[in-house]
């Protein structure tokens, strides 16, 4: 596999040992190359913004906790600075929050440090592709944070456009109609509808329509 051709990576974490054991593994795998390590979310950033786009990783496998700013706070600062990063959030932890933090903050997906080395090279080669690759346990903690988050947010944790969606359900219009407000294809529409349903943890859009009555929100101007 030719230089072009190698996935680079970065290893972001504040154990010596860590990065280690990790660089050692990865650089036994012919399609991984590690060009640059941080131990901190902070270092990590100033790292990337002084080196050349051409010089840059593709994946960032970061660490949860880590002092000074943690890779939740690092995975947001360059997801906005550099959109296309993909970043791997590896952790020994499984809090809810922290799951759903993380992936809130733009981390592609979210392995924990006790996989196998066969999962891990998975879950690198599928960030790569910008594919998320989560274990059934990471998978649920993602669904509980997203539960405990919306049932704190007074709108449910609605997007901006998920609210016009849902308005336009209130006022009884079909997708096809909403489609034709919004100026977006029916099967956005669709994809806005379950997501409202999987959020809102409702059954049918006259639920919805329901909530939205219940709770004012179809009053809104």
């Amino acid at each position: 596999m030719s230089e072009a051709e190698l996935i680079k990576i970065m290893i972001v974490d504040d154990h010596d040992m860590v990065r280690t054991g990790l660089r050692t593994y990865l650089m036994l795998e012919p399609k991984f190359e590690v060009i640059a390590e941080a131990s901190t979310g902070q270092a990590a950033i100033d790292l990337l913004a002084e080196s050349p786009e051409e010089k840059r990783p593709q994946i960032i496998l970061m660490d949860l906790m880590m002092p000074g700013m943690d890779g939740i706070e690092a995975t947001r600062a360059i997801v906005a600075k550099f959109p296309t990063m993909k970043i791997v959030m590896l952790t020994s932890f499984l809090e809810d929050d922290k799951v759903y933090g993380a992936i809130e903050a733009g981390a592609v997906s979210y392995v924990l440090k006790t996989v196998s080395a066969e999962e891990l090279i998975y879950a690198i080669s599928g960030a790569f592709k910008g594919m998320p690759v989560m274990t059934a346990d990471v998978s649920q903690a993602l669904t509980r944070g997203l539960r405990q988050r919306t049932a704190q947010s007074g709108d449910e944790g609605l997007t901006e456009r998920e609210k016009e969606v849902l308005l336009l359900i209130a006022d009884g219009q079909s997708n096809k109609e909403i489609a034709e407000e919004l100026h977006i294809s029916i099967k956005t529409v669709k994809t806005h509808v379950s997501n409202l349903l999987m959020k809102c943890e409702l059954d049918d859009r006259t639920q919805l329509a329901v909530l939205a009555h219940r709770k004012g929100w179809a009053n809104r101007t």
